[in-house]
């Protein structure tokens, strides 16, 4: 059994496919700990156990490795999201979803922030391509938060003339602040008031 490589179109052996998987996950679990920047081809070797004529196999280069980093990263975050969000049409089901990221940012006491917006951070100024894909994720990731807001305004908890896709856009910015000041005071705390702030205003704006 083959499959396609999404990057570069090369049909891929099962094993194949799991030698690849395997150097990706090694190089996004570096990248999120210690940086884009900062992590060497040789530290995904060490990690994922590949040969290097395995790796350069896969990947021509760092900056092909980044992008199926991306991808694997965006969509590991996004399914996430899908998951939390999809269903939720109520104010308290929004909490729940602030809740469950502010508990697992706990664990890390902030650290590292969102998985997505750190690779963000680090690759849209030099990868047009990544950056491309980031953009994607990141408008995927609010239109589940537009889906939401919208499923309340349809059950008649925000007005009519609520602007939804502002306050979307509000709420994705007040998340991915709260990670980046959480991480920087390695302390939860500004993200979740960050997060609370915005969902207090959309609460505000409740037609009852």
């Amino acid at each position: 059994m083959t499959t396609a490589d999404s990057q570069n179109g090369k049909r891929l052996t099962a094993r194949g496919a799991k030698t690849r998987a395997r150097i990706v996950d090694a190089a996004a679990d570096l990248m999120y700990v210690k940086g884009v920047g900062t992590t060497t081809l040789d530290d995904v070797l060490a990690a994922s156990g590949v040969s290097k004529s395995q790796l350069y196999h896969h990947f021509e280069g760092k900056d092909a490795l980044v992008r199926a980093v991306v991808d694997h990263v965006g969509e590991r975050v996004i399914e996430r999201e899908r998951r939390a969000l999809g269903r939720v049409s109520t104010i308290r089901g929004l909490r729940r979803w602030r809740d469950a990221l502010v508990q697992n940012s706990a664990l890390q006491h902030g650290a590292y922030g969102c998985a997505l917006g750190s690779l963000a951070g680090e690759v849209s100024d030099h990868d047009a391509l990544a950056r491309h894909t980031l953009s994607r994720l990141f408008t995927e990731w609010q239109g589940l938060l537009s889906g939401v807001l919208r499923r309340l305004q349809d059950r008649g908890v925000l007005p009519a003339e609520a602007p939804i896709d502002q306050l979307a856009t509000g709420l994705m910015a007040a998340l991915q602040g709260g990670y980046l000041l959480a991480q920087t005071a390695r302390d939860v705390t500004p993200m979740a008031t960050s997060i609370d702030m915005a969902l207090a205003h959309i609460e505000s704006l409740s037609a009852g």
